[in-house]
């Protein structure tokens, strides 16, 4: 089975819309950067020296320092399909970022996005 091409894109690239979708909603760029170091463990160095070395997505989650534990938690509906149901891990955790971004931009408070 080929990997899907989601997967060859720069993180670098797809940042900046993740930032953008939390900003015409009102929340900031700490914000979308919080959720990711929350999911992924990254710091905000960590963070940083990924987008600035443009390592595609696959990269990104493989070198992620610790996955959060309490990402099982996360459930819904990201592209019509349900986040919990996904069977390739790599496009799983790439959807519980898209269904965590979707609820900062939705105002659900960051207790309830970050599982806390």
């Amino acid at each position: 089975m080929s990997k899907h091409r989601v997967f060859a894109m720069s993180f670098a690239k797809v940042y900046p819309m993740y930032v953008q979708k939390a900003e015409r909603k009102n929340r900031t760029k700490d914000e979308v950067d919080r959720i990711i170091c929350w999911l992924t463990g990254y710091d905000a160095a960590g963070l940083k020296a990924q987008l600035d070395a443009g390592v595609d997505i696959e990269t990104f989650y493989a070198q992620a320092p610790a996955f959060n534990a309490k990402s099982a938690l996360i459930t819904g509906v990201v592209c019509g399909i349900r986040v919990e149901s996904i069977e390739d891990p790599l496009m799983q955790k790439l959807r519980y970022l898209d269904k965590l971004i979707d609820e900062l931009a939705k105002g659900k408070a960051m207790e309830k996005i970050l599982r806390s």
